[in-house]
């Protein structure tokens, strides 16, 4: 059976990834790939801001086109972010070449990955065409079709330990670093309101009755059997987030003590 037969978009999008970040295989400017970010499968961002928002699928047809190109009413008013240039990505030899230039006629680049060794053996000279844009030589300018969008897509501050392409993955937000770096002052302290309001997180699901939080016997609110277990979640990202406290975490304040009136 060959590669192509048992390859899966998760696959698919693994292999990619490796292609465009491993130092052998680069040519040109240096990229980062962010996992499942700002609606793609994979965000590529350059080292000079530049962005490819890719869409993968393991045949080119009309669904993956849609799933890359925005809705109509961000297409027409311009308010939304975006990225410079969108792709699709799919094996080699699995486009038809009529859809290829209606892509192109859309501004959508068709990338074609070698998901198998050459016939003769060895390895491919390069394994996805066309070649990413550099930003000094152009390189295959033609290949690729400015969006030039009003804003470019948020890149979160650290790349998710996430399987990029896979079905339902769990996703990296910015909502989900603030609840990271809770779960971290956990680990030390108990946290109070001002550390919510410190970290612009939303207290309702934590402090709300049989919320993931309990009260602490000194107050303040403590972990509980309901807690979500970040950690395991995101066990890289975490590690990160837990490394880089010195930078982002609020000083200690003293937890507010419940009075109790004399009768």
């Amino acid at each position: 059976m060959s590669a192509a037969a048992t390859l899966s978009e998760a696959d698919l999008c693994s292999a990619f990834i490796k292609a465009v970040t491993e130092p052998r295989r680069v040519i040109g400017a240096k990229w980062v790939a962010y996992p499942e970010t700002a609606g793609f499968d994979i965000l590529l961002v350059r080292a000079d801001g530049f962005q490819i928002g890719v869409e993968a699928k393991l045949v080119l047809n009309a669904r993956v086109v849609a799933q890359v190109l925005p809705y109509r009413e961000g297409w027409c008013s311009g308010s939304k972010a975006g990225p410079d240039c969108r792709a699709v990505l799919v094996p080699f030899g699995k486009c038809n070449d009529d859809l290829v230039r209606i892509c192109a006629a859309l501004g959508v680049t068709v990338i074609r990955l070698h998901v198998e060794a050459p016939k003769g053996g060895g390895t491919w000279g390069h394994p996805f065409n066309p070649y990413l844009p550099d930003e000094q030589t152009k390189l295959a300018a033609d290949d690729w079709h400015p969006w030039a969008p009003p804003e470019r897509c948020p890149v979160p501050e650290y790349v998710p330990d996430v399987q990029a392409g896979a079905s339902a993955p769990v996703k990296l937000s910015e909502w989900k670093v603030k609840a990271i770096r809770l779960s971290v002052m956990l680990e030390e302290r108990p946290v109070t309101r001002a550390d919510f309001k410190a970290l612009q997180l939303s207290p309702t699901n934590w402090l709300c009755p049989h919320g993931w939080l309990a009260r602490g016997e000194g107050g303040g609110w403590v972990r509980c059997d309901r807690t979500p277990d970040f950690e395991r979640q995101h066990p890289t990202n975490y590690a990160q987030i837990r490394a880089d406290r010195a930078r982002w975490m609020p000083a200690a304040s003293a937890p507010r003590q419940v009075q109790v009136a004399m009768l």
